[in-house]
C-alpha cells in the first residue's frame, strides 16, 4: 500500500502533515504569538504575513522549535481544523494534526536566503 504525504503550500511556506509531533519538541515551550497571531512567515516585501486563522479566545494552533528538525524549519500543532491565511493568497483549510513548516529558500551568490514574499 502506498502512503501519500499531505502537503500544503501558500506562497513561500510549505506545510507537511506529520504522523505525530516529534518527541524532541517541548510542548511546554511554544513560540510566542505576534500581536495575538500565530505567524508562520512574514513577507519581507509587502509586510503581510502567513498566519493561522484563530483567535486568542479559541487558539487553533501553536508553533514549536524542533532541535532535531531540518535547518530553518519548525513544527506546528493544530488542535482544531483551521486555515492558513495571507492578504495576497487564498485561504488554505488545514485539518487538525502536526505539521513541519518550511520556508522556501533560494540561492544567491552572497548566501542562501528565504524567498521574499
Amino acid at each position: 500500500m502506498t502512503q501519500h504525504t499531505r502537503q500544503f503550500r501558500q506562497g513561500d511556506v510549505l506545510l507537511t502533515l506529520l504522523a505525530c509531533l516529534p518527541a524532541t519538541v517541548d510542548r511546554a515551550a511554544p513560540r510566542p504569538r505576534e500581536q495575538g497571531r500565530v505567524i508562520l512567515a512574514h513577507g519581507e516585501v509587502t509586510g503581510h504575513a502567513h498566519a493561522i486563522a484563530d483567535t486568542l479566545e479559541a487558539p487553533a494552533a501553536a508553533l514549536f522549535d524542533d532541535p532535531d528538525g531540518p535547518e530553518g524549519s519548525f513544527v506546528m500543532l493544530v488542535e482544531t481544523d483551521t486555515g492558513l491565511v495571507h492578504e495576497e493568497h487564498g485561504r488554505i483549510d488545514l485539518p487538525a494534526g502536526a505539521y513541519r513548516v518550511t520556508r522556501q529558500r533560494e540561492y544567491s551568490p552572497e548566501a542562501i536566503r528565504n524567498v521574499a514574499d
